[in-house]
């Protein structure tokens, strides 16, 4: 079973996070203006590609050929950074890949290092690690920048900061940075410019720099990073060592496939026709020495099940956040994992097992099942179909003992025989003096304190089939 570490593993069931967030009402108000323009944005310039529907098809079909060639792909791979300067490590789990990255940091004799945004650096809890280790790790992606300097955990694959507004980033930059004018507006133009100023000598000053990947390229070895900002380019240029941390799953086969990708990412990210900043490099260029640490934890148990894997296809481009009723009202904390929304509630509890995380295990119960996830997923993940397996999952791993098997078991002893069913349903109709009451009795007025009730009819539909003259 995997045991996936670092941010995947919440702390506590989705049901308690959302309770808290769904009392918080300005909370709410941001999710809903944010998710809301990138939904307009997003649909516009996907309206603009009649071919849209066979370039999911394509990005589905190349990610399930990686899937099914993983272990090929992974050493061509390795082979191609190697040729070309670079050094590959390997790293099964979370506390690997820092411990990895730490000693990297202080042979390169690091004081502290700049981050490109990375959804891998977070999984694992680099920052923490690295903090530990006494190298502070800067973000320089403005919302991740955001986030940090507010001690906070970001609520968004793409926006880490949506859960805030204007005025709370203002009153962060204040508190948190010195140099900043107490004459600072809250329009984001003004605090786009004091953010830069502030990381503008921390990436003159900076040994090491650490990045993701969007893609990698097993062909060649080349590496891609797509932003918006500029501040990953500077990352990737600046410092003399680069350390870049990539889940297994990212590859791509030929250099020929980038071309479906860099068409599906922005356009389902940030509804845009093409990324301002793509970044590409293969090993160690102009000088700089290059490091790929290659992450497991959790991946190839989540490979192993047929009905799971799908899940690794992911781009991590946030459509399914963007469109999920669930996310909108509740945001990315209550998910407890970095990896929140829809596509979280079915990758989180893979990486890290089911039984390895018991909270994670509630997950898959964090949807509506209305399928907009799957229609706005770029790569054709079929996320409802998912999250029905692992729900199924995740009730079979539960104690034969525990009040919903017994309750299922129960059913499905009296649905098996006719006779039985027959009397059961029967029964129901003195359900009809529940009614009266204002809840259920004992666990079960969770249930009522939500929803009204509903009233039994006065006879089973067998009973007034016969009563009609039908045939048994």
């Amino acid at each position: 079973m995997p045991t996936g570490a670092g941010h995947i593993s919440t702390p506590k069931k989705f049901p308690e996070l959302a309770e808290a967030a769904l009392a918080d009402t300005q909370l709410r108000r941001n999710l809903a203006r944010a998710t809301s323009t990138i939904r307009a944005k997003r649909a516009g310039v996907v309206a603009e590609l009649p071919d849209w529907q066979q370039l999911r098809a394509a990005g589905a079909a190349i990610k399930d050929d990686v899937l099914a060639n993983l272990d090929s792909y992974l050493v061509q791979l390795e082979a191609k950074v190697t040729e070309r300067g670079g050094t590959v490590h390997w790293a099964p789990d979370a506390q690997a890949a820092n411990e990895i990255v730490v000693e990297l940091a202080r042979q390169a004799g690091a004081r502290e290092v700049v981050k490109v945004k990375s959804m891998a650096t977070q999984e694992i809890g680099l920052n923490e690690a690295l903090a530990a280790a006494g190298i502070p790790a800067w973000e320089t992606d403005l919302a991740e920048l955001i986030v940090q300097l507010g001690h906070d955990r970001p609520s968004h694959i793409l926006v880490p900061a949506i859960h805030r507004n204007r005025s709370e980033i203002r009153e962060i930059f204040l508190r948190e940075m010195p140099e900043v004018d107490p004459a600072l507006t809250d329009q984001p133009a003004a605090l786009a410019e004091a953010a830069r100023r502030h990381l503008r000598r921390k990436f003159l000053q900076a040994e090491v720099a650490i990045s993701g990947a969007n893609f990698a390229i097993a062909e060649t070895g080349t590496l891609a990073v797509v932003e918006s900002e500029g501040n990953g380019r500077m990352c990737l240029t600046l410092p003399r060592t680069l350390i870049t941390v990539m889940g297994i799953e990212k590859l791509l086969p030929t250099w020929r496939d980038l071309e479906v990708f860099l068409q599906l990412l922005p356009r389902s990210s940030t509804g845009e026709r093409m990324n301002p900043y793509t970044s590409m490099w293969t090993g160690a260029t102009e000088g700089q020495r290059f490091h790929l640490v290659l992450l497991d934890n959790g991946r190839t148990a989540t490979l192993a099940d047929p009905a799971g894997r799908s899940a690794l296809r992911c781009i991590r481009c946030s459509a399914c956040l963007n469109v999920c009723p669930v996310y909108e009202r509740t945001g990315g904390h209550a998910y407890g994992s970095i990896y929140p929304g829809p596509i979280g509630a079915v990758l989180s509890p893979q990486l890290t097992g089911l039984g390895g995380n018991r909270a994670n295990a509630s997950l898959p119960f964090a949807s509506s099942l209305c399928g907009a996830c799957f229609q706005a997923c770029p790569v054709a993940i079929d996320i409802p179909s998912m999250l029905v397996h692992l729900r199924a999952r995740a009730v079979a791993a539960e104690p034969s003992h525990s009040p919903e098997r017994v309750a299922m078991a129960a059913l499905a002893w009296t649905m098996a025989d006719a006779g039985r069913w027959r009397r059961v349903l029967r029964l129901g109709r003195f359900g009809r003096l529940l009614r009266r009451l204002p809840a259920l009795p004992g666990p079960l007025a969770a249930w009522t304190a939500s929803r009204e009730l509903p009233v039994p009819p006065r006879e089973t539909f067998r009973d007034w089939w016969q009563r009609s003259g039908g045939d048994e």
